[in-house]
């Protein structure tokens, strides 16, 4: 006689302009229900550097593992899971989830509803083979495009202390989408002027993810930490059923 399947570690993966702090009050809740929660830090220096780096960090996971990323995140978790032999799921938290070969600027450029590339400042960073570019979300600009539904005072801070990310994230072509052969869940902002709700449901709904949609900015995360909770807790119980989404058909 086999016992149940051991329960997923939940592993977090930030996206850009932001680090793993803005997790807290989502592990916080996973912690009060008995969930292993970890996040790590995404490197934001590309996709190819940002792969390797999560991947690697999924690997040294013991047992199964549920990925969640959020924005950039979730197109870094969508390379990386596809790398890493014991993940079983994806949550996309306000999240990117290319396909293969896609651009995550040209995708932001065909958004209506994202006002995040008109935000943006460059600046450069430093490598072996010479300064490359970089974006941060201007200051003036912070509240409105990531956090709208966060008081200014917080977004103020969130602005001040944003880790800045390559264009490497957004010109470099994604790999092979874990969301192919993964089972995924997917929560939606209605109200995302980042990423763009238009965006995020789209590649959702293309990944076959079961959707949740919800009132919130991009940072839902923050600003509505038991709706992200209860999602992770919801694919966390189909995983423990063997009920989940189907992965896209034709593949």
């Amino acid at each position: 006689m086999t016992g149940a399947p051991p329960v997923p570690t939940v592993v977090l993966v930030h996206g850009a302009f932001a680090d793993s702090s803005g997790w807290n009050g989502v592990i916080a809740r996973l912690f009060a229900a008995g969930v292993r929660a970890q996040a790590v830090a995404n490197p934001l220096r590309g996709i190819p550097a940002d792969t390797e780096y999560v991947a690697a960090a999924l690997q040294q996971v013991p047992g199964p593992v549920l990925a969640v990323g959020h924005s950039y995140g979730g197109a870094v978790v969508t390379n990386a899971a596809a790398r890493a032999d014991d993940v079983v799921g994806l949550v996309y938290v306000a999240a990117f989830a290319p396909d293969e070969g896609e651009l995550l600027a040209d995708v932001e450029g065909g958004s209506v509803d994202s006002v995040l590339m008109g935000a943006l400042e460059e600046r450069s960073y430093p490598t072996p083979e010479g300064p490359r570019t970089e974006w941060v979300i201007r200051a003036d600009r912070f509240h409105d495009a990531f956090a709208a539904d966060l008081p200014s005072a917080v977004t103020a801070v969130m602005a001040a202390t944003q880790r800045p990310v390559s264009v490497l994230g957004f010109t470099v072509p994604s790999g092979t989408p874990a969301w192919r052969t993964l089972p995924s869940w997917a929560v939606v902002p209605t109200g995302d002027r980042a990423a763009g709700t238009d965006v995020l449901r789209a590649m959702a709904r293309r990944a076959g993810a079961d959707v949740v949609e919800t009132e919130g900015s991009h940072a839902v995360m923050i600003s509505q930490p038991q709706v992200v909770a209860d999602v992770i807790l919801r694919a966390l119980d189909s995983l423990a059923r063997g009920v989940t989404p189907p992965v896209p058909a034709g593949v």
